[in-house]
């Protein structure tokens, strides 16, 4: 008997009456950073009314303005990761790869960070000089230079050792305008490579588990890649990091704002083995396990094979695959279709699979 699909409209927060952490809730709680529905609720209904501002409005990776003439992109970001180093990396390559990416998927280079160093009261002064000679080499290797900062000091029991913040601004090349209110559809779905990878690393070191194999976080800085990208069209539609919500998260945030379908292909995403194992133990989707390497890209379907290719010949995107397409039926909603041939929602998360990641 042919499997019947029934795909359910976006759930109304609004009238749920379980004690769980929405707009209406008193306090705030872990979820609430963890890049799925419950940090929209936030976004939506705290910071965006009190801030205002079109520009905000886009809530891209980062945001676009002009001054003096020049298309600039500009973003901030924070990093609470927990340990400060895994296999792969460490909170100080985060901050840096965190924000440059962030700026390279308006098709922005990053030109210039800040960093802030928010620090407990007993951490190690050896700690604090392994984060930073971490966060400058990871900035020279980005092309990027770090030109202002600031530190903080918290009493101990306060803090949880290190905590990052950096912001970036980067300059916009002329002819590229890449956000996620520009996806159609006929576009087609690109990711860089396996998903899961960093989310897995420091899920590892953190509970102490083994797997067979190491594995290694995906942290990189991807403005090479998309530069290798915009040299075949300037007219990429959309770029976006999975990081925090992973895959899942950021296919649902490009749908939402482009009021287009997303379906993708199962059997097509690259999941690496040793990924795959970790979250059948740990009971985890890798469709929610955060990225910190990898870039999902929404290309006109003219353009795809050429920019696909250029991915392969950049080892950022050497293992690049095809993922799905973007459709007009189901607007605002992400499916995937199985390997067994039935069609599953791939829902925004509510809050997040693995805290401190990032």
């Amino acid at each position: 008997m042919a499997e019947t699909t029934i795909l359910p409209t976006a759930p109304d927060f609004s009238g749920w009456n379980c004690p769980l952490p929405l707009r209406d809730h008193p306090r705030v709680v872990m979820g609430h950073g963890g890049g799925g529905a419950m940090s929209a609720e936030l976004v939506e209904h705290v910071f965006a009314p009190a801030f205002g501002g079109r520009t905000l409005a886009g809530l891209g990776d980062s945001a676009t303005v002009t001054l003096g003439g020049a298309r600039l992109a500009f973003s901030t970001d924070s990093f609470v990761v927990r340990p400060l180093f895994f296999p792969g990396g460490s909170i100080g390559d985060l901050a840096v790869n965190g924000t440059v990416n962030d700026l390279a998927m308006s098709g922005a280079r990053a030109a210039f960070l800040s960093c802030g160093f928010i620090l407990e009261e007993g951490v190690e002064m050896a700690v604090v000089a392994r984060v930073a000679q971490a966060l400058g080499a990871a900035a020279r290797t980005a092309g990027v230079e770090v030109v202002t900062g600031d530190t903080k000091v918290v009493e101990a029991g306060r803090g949880d050792g290190i905590y990052l913040n950096t912001a970036g601004i980067g300059l916009i090349p002329a002819g590229v305008d890449i956000r996620p209110q520009r996806a159609v559809p006929g576009d087609v779905v690109i990711v860089s490579g396996d998903i899961g990878v960093h989310g897995v690393a420091v899920m590892s070191v953190r509970e102490g588990l083994e797997f067979g194999v190491e594995i290694s976080s995906d942290c990189a800085a991807l403005g090479g890649l998309v530069e290798t990208m915009l040299a075949v069209t300037p007219d990429l539609h959309v770029l976006r990091d999975p990081t925090r919500g992973g895959l899942g998260a950021a296919l649902n945030e490009i749908a939402t704002a482009a009021g287009v379908g997303v379906v993708v292909w199962e059997r097509t995403i690259p999941v690496p083995p040793q990924v795959a194992g970790a979250c059948a133990f740990l009971g985890l989707d890798p469709m929610y396990v955060a990225n910190e390497g990898k870039l999902v890209a929404f290309v006109p379907r003219e353009w795809a094979d050429l920019v696909l290719a250029a991915m392969h010949t950049h080892p950022l995107g050497a293992g690049a695959a095809v993922i799905g397409e973007c459709v007009a039926e189901h607007p605002g909603m992400v499916v995937a279709r199985t390997t067994l041939g039935g069609t599953r929602v791939v829902d925004l998360p509510l809050g997040e699979q693995l805290p401190r990641i990032c």
